[in-house]
């Protein structure tokens, strides 16, 4: 059985997806209803008598339209289209009281969700399987193609697919249109190269290694080649810095921390290396 409480659910997954993306700002949720199927028939009855009495004045499209999926019309970015639905039927007045009622639930959830809506009765879902929840989330930012996710309740699809009767609800995104909103992502964290010399040197940066990376920085330990090989790697991946430990640094208890953009180098305490790249993060 449909229940509106899935209708708020999946809105709200978008919602929260639009919110973790960082675009909710630039978007509107519009919302409409399309009624139960007694009531949509009602409807498309009413827009084939209003757009037959001005077919001369429809768009070629929508002319073809008029026999096959009339709601389409309402659909049209043609200029002539757009002033004939402007004075177009409303489904408002043709929703029986089920179909009141299943939108109201839905509106009053959202409300309650805290999320923000704009009825538009001119926002349909052209095909046939689609019943009461229509929705879409538009921005102006991107032109005339401004629906960046949308969908609605599809209670005869699964019959229509030749299943048996099933409700559904859902929803599609565009994701060219989302990445056209995000931010662009900040550049990559610069890693930190380690460079063991020996066994024991190897044990006492693998553990430095994981420290480090729980911690949030980008390590890259290497473990074969002579020291200048390992150098040459870690200025090819961009490394910010080179901390090289071998026999003599523990034997003295500090490693030689290079900067790599600049070439200075010092000797740090092992007990205070972690902190000491921490703070140059």
């Amino acid at each position: 059985m449909a229940q509106p409480q899935a209708d708020i659910e999946v809105i709200a997954a978008g919602d929260r997806i639009l919110k973790a993306l960082g675009i909710a700002d630039r978007v509107v949720l519009e919302l409409n209803t399309l009624g139960d199927p007694e009531s949509r028939a009602a409807y498309r009855d009413a827009l084939v008598g209003y757009f037959s009495a001005r077919k001369s004045e429809l768009s070629e499209d929508s002319r073809r339209r008029l026999d096959t999926n009339p709601l389409r019309i309402l659909d049209s970015k043609d200029p002539g289209d757009i002033r004939l639905n402007a004075e177009a039927p409303t489904f408002d007045a043709y929703l029986n009281d089920a179909s009141y009622e299943f939108y109201g639930r839905v509106r009053d959830g959202l409300a309650r969700l805290g999320i923000a809506y704009r009825h538009n009765p001119r926002l349909v879902r052209g095909l046939d399987y689609y019943t009461h929840t229509a929705f879409e989330f538009v921005t102006t930012d991107l032109g005339a193609q401004g629906t960046v996710m949308g969908g609605g309740r599809y209670d005869g699809l699964v019959e229509l697919m030749g299943g048996p009767s099933m409700p559904g609800v859902g929803w599609a995104a565009g994701i060219e249109r989302l990445a056209m909103l995000i931010a662009d992502p900040p550049s990559p964290a610069r890693p930190v190269a380690l460079v063991p010399i020996g066994e024991e040197a190897e044990t006492f940066m693998l553990r430095l290694a994981e420290d480090l990376r729980s911690r949030g920085l980008v390590v890259d330990l290497g473990y074969s080649g002579n020291i200048q090989r390992r150098m040459r790697r870690a200025d090819r991946i961009g490394a910010r810095a080179a901390v090289l430990l071998g026999d003599d640094e523990l034997a003295r208890g500090a490693a030689t921390v290079r900067d790599l953009d600049t070439g200075e180098q010092s000797d740090v305490p092992l007990d205070a290396l972690a902190a000491r790249l921490l703070a140059k993060n």
